[in-house]
């Protein structure tokens, strides 16, 4: 991500990352507060209502993060299984520095707060909607009907969801690069 952020955004990446790879109870604000580098004031000013507001705001923040990088890449490729395997090993790449992750997808957040916090899990339904929409989008304008590409779109989604799991939990990017090689035989029929 930027490296030149302001405040707000340098609360929200270093949240983002931390509610990912560690989950949102695990994640405590004084850890954000402390990795930010930031005073303490600064998070209570942006985020006055507190956890739950920054939660929120850092799924807004990593979604868009991940559609940008989702829509130059679709862009850039004009195949679309060459352009969604793109993705996903620009992602899986990494892996390669487990310690530098971030704008992976909210996956663990997701899992962790659906059944407690409605808020949450609507920013997640919508961050995960955005991301198959792009992917629908690239495989209708490769001649897919509507229906069997937003099908795909969430079929896709889960996969790099999944692969990035799991790639989290061995620290390595082999889950990942599995569901990218398997992305042409998902793909290879039009629906």
């Amino acid at each position: 991500m930027d490296t030149k952020l302001n405040s707000r955004d340098k609360i929200l990446q270093t949240a983002s990352r931390l509610f990912q790879l560690q989950g949102y109870h695990a994640t405590g604000m004084n850890q954000i507060i402390s990795e930010s580098g930031l005073p303490k004031g600064s998070i209570y000013h942006h985020f006055p209502q507190g956890k739950e507001l920054l939660a929120i705001e850092a799924v807004h923040f990593t979604s868009s993060f991940i559609e940008r990088k989702l829509l130059t890449i679709m862009e850039e490729i004009s195949d679309p299984v060459e352009a969604i395997q793109a993705f996903i090993k620009d992602t899986s790449s990494q892996f390669d520095s487990p310690e530098s992750i971030e704008g992976i997808p909210v996956g663990l957040l997701a899992s962790e707060t659906a059944l407690i916090s409605e808020p949450l899990r609507l920013a997640c339904i919508q961050a995960f909607s955005k991301w198959e929409k792009i992917i629908a989008d690239k495989l209708i304008q490769n001649g897919e009907k509507d229906e069997h590409a937003l099908k795909m779109g969430m079929l896709i989604n889960s996969m790099i969801g999944g692969g990035i799991m799991q790639s989290i939990t061995r620290k390595d990017k082999a889950p990942l690069i599995v569901v990218m090689e398997t992305i042409p035989q998902i793909l290879k029929t039009k629906g």
